[in-house]
């Protein structure tokens, strides 16, 4: 059946994992990945037959869950972070990415490939702290808008890491590249400022004169994802754009009632996230190197 068939196969694990999860007291979360695992290439059993159109549509999850976590702040509440953001996280990055290079270095491995574990590691999953954060119900306090605050500056941070990394042999180029990026950047955020202050508004209004509740879920969605995609074009991430929208439908009077209505499509397609996670672990790979994986995981966690 194709597309339909697999996603089929993901709703069925899910509802099993996430079973499993509930009772033992765990986050849902968990018991996504263990289904992804259990669904995955990499395990016997029923297989999802296309594992890259899972990925597809689980950054649709990712961007929602970004959209709606937007539509929780505004600027004004994220401006009393701003230092912490913008000071904290450079260094933050810094020093994860050091430990990590120093990581690799104690694994044997090459200075380019400590490298990128380094920066690997100095980046948080934004999916995983926000869905965390929102389960635990203390998305409005001052310690998760200072979350919220560094994971969007190390989702700006990703732009450069992309870009000069695989040119770490010739720097230059990158450096040339990443000008360009900022520019865009640049431009992008002109236009959202004017889109959001002169079209959004009036835009969501003519809407709900019309009294359609479909066509006003679906111009949500399109907002959402279509920066999102405007974001992409311009060499920023997908899942940013979708903050940014989210955090300019905030000023909106109907920002309630989208996020009242983009809850439950948002749940559908980050599960599809998580369950992607589970897709790419590989349990033999852990089973052969599990001294390796639990001394990463030690260090990390206590450094």
């Amino acid at each position: 059946m194709g597309i339909a068939g697999d996603i089929a196969l993901i709703l069925i694990a899910a509802l099993l994992g996430g079973i499993v999860a509930q009772r033992l007291g765990l986050p849902l979360i968990l018991g996504y990945i263990l289904a992804g695992i259990f669904v995955g290439p990499n395990s016997p059993g029923p297989t999802v037959g296309n594992v890259h159109e899972i990925e597809l549509l689980a950054e649709i999850g990712v961007a929602l869950l970004l959209f709606t976590i937007g539509l929780h702040f505004s600027l004004d509440e994220l401006a009393p972070v701003r230092k912490v953001a913008l000071i904290g996280t450079p260094i933050q990055l810094g020093l994860t990415a050091l430990f990590g290079y120093g990581l690799g270095r104690l694994l044997d491995l090459g200075w380019q490939e400590s490298v990128w574990l380094g920066a690997i590691l100095s980046m948080s999953s934004t999916a995983v702290a926000l869905k965390t954060l929102g389960e635990q119900g203390v998305m409005g306090t001052l310690s998760s808008r200072v979350m919220v605050g560094m994971l969007l500056v190390q989702d700006l941070a990703i732009v450069p890491i992309i870009i000069l990394l695989p040119e770490l042999g010739s720097l230059g180029e990158g450096l040339s590249e990443l000008g360009v990026a900022a520019v865009e950047a640049a431009l992008f955020l002109v236009g959202m400022s004017v889109f959001g202050i002169r079209v959004f508004p009036w835009l969501m209004s003519r809407i709900v004169q019309w009294g359609s509740r479909e066509l006003f879920l679906i111009s949500v969605v399109a907002i959402g994802l279509g920066v999102g995609y405007g974001t992409y074009l311009f060499g920023l991430s997908f899942a940013f754009g979708a903050f940014v929208a989210g955090m300019v439908l905030s000023q909106s009077e109907y920002s309630h009632q989208a996020l009242a209505d983009v809850g439950p499509l948002r749940d559908v397609f980050t599960m599809l996230f998580f369950v992607s996670v589970g897709m790419l672990i590989e349990p033999a790979f852990l089973v052969e190197r599990a001294g390796t994986v639990a001394l990463v995981v030690v260090l990390v966690a206590l450094v």
